[in-house]
């Protein structure tokens, strides 16, 4: 079965006496840059793999893209766009921002390849503008002035990021490398004596039940209730969630 980006193959002419194919746009050379990148990896960001993979002359691309980091960029953009896909900000600020930096985490983890080149980079595009609107808007609900929302803002994204950076990263590694270093809480650390490691002995029957996507949520969430007491607004009362 050929590829959404197969079947959008870029060219005035198909083959064989067959139906003309779509000219390249940004956004079909971006879809198939990112099924590149979940396919085969960050090797597979290059003009001439991307140009293969879309049956056109890798030199076609420059027509939209000056570079390679340009297109990395609008791939990472892509990313964010997907992460608001059907995304409505909620009356309480609070669920807002946990309901956006999921979806994000979700999204960088479902394209691992692209988050781990992607994560560190700032898009300077529109997808990410709306982002840092929308988290600029919620933690003014929360009754931050600019100067202080700003700070905020920064912290709660980077912590986001690392933690996708870090889990893509793990995901894009080998199977093998992936077991051994899952098994050491059940192995090595697992049997750490407790004469000379006592606080590691006797955690170590949690250790290995901590999920990594849970422990995101736990992290996030102490974020945000540490904001929430930091907050202009927290000395307002709550409505009730079925208010």
């Amino acid at each position: 079965m050929a590829s959404r980006a197969d079947k959008g193959a870029a060219g005035t002419k198909g083959s064989g006496g067959g139906r003309p194919r779509p000219s390249l746009s940004p956004r079909l050379i971006v879809e198939a840059c990112l099924e590149l990148l979940d396919a085969e990896g960050g090797d597979a960001l290059t003009f001439r793999r991307i140009g293969t993979h879309l049956g056109a002359d890798p030199t076609a691309l420059y027509r939209h893209f000056r570079n390679k980091d340009e297109l990395l960029l609008a791939v990472a953009d892509r990313l964010l766009e997907e992460s608001l896909e059907g995304f409505e900000p909620s009356d309480d600020w609070r669920d807002t921002l946990r309901e956006l930096f999921v979806r994000s985490h979700r999204v960088y983890l479902a394209h691992p390849h692209v988050a781990v080149l992607a994560t560190a980079r700032i898009t300077r595009r529109p997808a990410e503008m709306r982002v840092i609107d929308m988290i600029l808007g919620a933690l003014a609900d929360a009754g931050f002035p600019p100067d202080e929302a700003v700070h905020h803002y920064r912290a709660l994204v980077d912590t986001m990021l690392a933690w996708s950076c870090m889990g893509a990263t793990y995901i894009a590694l080998d199977a093998d490398t992936r077991h051994k270093d899952e098994s050491a809480w059940t192995g090595v650390y697992a049997t750490a004596p407790a004469t000379t490691h006592p606080h590691l002995a006797a955690a170590a029957p949690y250790l290995a039940a901590v999920d990594d996507e849970g422990n995101f949520h736990f992290a996030l969430d102490l974020m945000l209730e540490a904001i929430a007491n930091r907050a202009p607004s927290s000395a307002l009362p709550r409505p009730a969630a079925d208010e």
